[in-house]
């Protein structure tokens, strides 16, 4: 994964643009350079690399996520050829004030997220209300991107569904609503600070509104894909159905014939195709690092100064960073982490819902970070654009880390009574 990020990086440095380093290209060159290596003392034949590499690409994680983008880039366009994304967009240009049109996408994307329990349900769902939003406009789209994951990594860390939040207490033994309360706190301040910063982004909406652009009717797939989505519904199912909604109103509209309907979901995850051989080849890179001790390495090395109660949560939080960095998914690196941060924290006697929020809040942070992540990767590929473009204004992210950063320095929230390990089965 180091070889990955270097590849992009390097190469944009030297030729001034971020672009410059194909996505797969890199992870390509990244994977043949894992298959090159051999765990420390073993050889390994090709064969056997490449099965365990497969297997990796196999996991059914990865493949559930080569699904959400082939579906997810299928409603992109559907809704693009219906209308429904410029209608949506201009219905919230129309009555909602100039000033509080980023804010306002922020807080729906933090709502929906919170209420689905997943980023990339989130992002979606959202991300093409923010591109046509930005592009109605005259914003930068990566800007509104950059707002859709600080909202969806919103939920991601905080909802009671999400998977983080089961996996950080799931290892720490703690009641999810202990583990809110602590998360909540360090949340707030990184939610209020983006909130104000997104009130001076300056809109001129002037020019932006056209006569009868917000039929209702066209607004339907997106009405129906956040409702289906409140409700808890798995992603998949709401991304079929709001694709099948999709198709109606634009069959009812005479947007496109049955013909030109098939066409256009063709058309949408085709656009996702390269995103999901991604996907893929992380899987099996993901993979390798295991088999070769890799992640083994990072548990033991980020945890070895572990000394002081202040010390073991940096190392805590420095590892659960380093293996989402790594591996690109959260909810794994915090399964990974999380055995030994309870161990740790045991030994210095430190809250177990501290344990879980930290474990929560950093994993979160840098996931809407990593350009490698599932998070990025679509919004980019939605959009047309590298992921590179949108990290600088991935704000919520980037305040959350500092607010949980300040969290371990001063030893805030200042957790009262004690945590309730009534998980049958957790960790030990």
């Amino acid at each position: 994964m180091a070889v990955f990020v270097g590849l992009i990086a390097i190469t944009g440095i030297t030729t001034q643009d971020v672009t410059a380093m194909p996505i797969l290209t890199g992870i390509v060159l990244a994977a043949a350079y894992a298959l090159a290596l051999n765990p420390s003392g073993v050889a390994l034949g090709l064969g056997e690399k490449v099965d365990i590499f497969c297997i990796g690409a196999g996991d059914k994680t990865i493949v559930l996520m080569g699904l959400v983008f082939l579906l997810a880039g299928a409603f992109y366009a559907i809704t693009i050829d219906i209308g429904a994304r410029d209608a949506t967009v201009n219905l919230g240009l129309t009555f909602v004030p100039a000033r509080l049109l980023l804010p306002g996408l922020f807080l729906i994307a933090c709502f929906i997220s919170f209420a689905m329990g997943t980023s990339m349900g989130t992002i979606t769902a959202i991300a093409p209300i923010g591109i046509g939003l930005a592009e109605a406009v005259g914003l930068s789209v990566p800007l509104a991107l950059g707002i859709v994951i600080g909202g969806a990594m919103f939920g991601d860390n905080l909802s009671f569904i999400s998977d983080t939040t089961i996996a950080a207490t799931r290892t720490q033994g703690v009641q999810a609503r202990d583990k809110f309360r602590a998360n909540l706190l360090i949340v707030l301040p990184a939610v209020l600070c983006t909130f104000v910063a997104l009130l001076f982004v300056p809109i001129d909406t002037s020019s932006a509104v056209t006569t009868d652009a917000y039929n209702l009717w066209l607004v339907m797939p997106y009405l129906v894909i956040i409702g289906c989505a409140l409700t808890g519904m798995n992603v998949i199912a709401v991304l079929g159905i709001g694709i099948a909604t999709g198709c109606v109103v634009g069959l009812s509209t005479a947007a496109f014939t049955v013909p030109a309907m098939f066409a256009s979901l063709q058309k949408g995850m085709s656009w996702m195709q390269e995103l999901v051989i991604i996907a893929l080849m992380i899987g099996g890179i993901v993979a390798l690092m295991r088999v070769y001790g890799g992640i083994d390495w990072l548990l033991t090395r980020l945890t070895a100064n572990a000394n002081t109660p202040r010390k073991t949560e940096f190392s805590i939080a420095a590892l659960v960073s380093v293996l989402d960095i790594s591996m690109a998914n959260n909810t794994v690196s915090i399964v990974s982490a999380g055995p030994i941060a309870r161990e740790l924290g045991a030994k210095f006697e430190i809250d177990p819902r501290r344990i879980a929020s930290i474990l929560d809040v950093f994993s979160c942070a840098f996931q809407g970070l990593v350009p490698h992540g599932g998070q990025m990767l679509t919004v980019a590929a939605l959009a047309g654009i590298s992921p590179l473009a949108v990290l600088p204004y991935s704000w919520y992210p980037m305040a959350l880390l500092l607010f949980g950063v300040l969290a371990i320095v001063t030893g805030l929230p200042r957790l009262s009574g004690t945590a309730r390990d009534d998980l049958v089965g957790a960790p030990q």
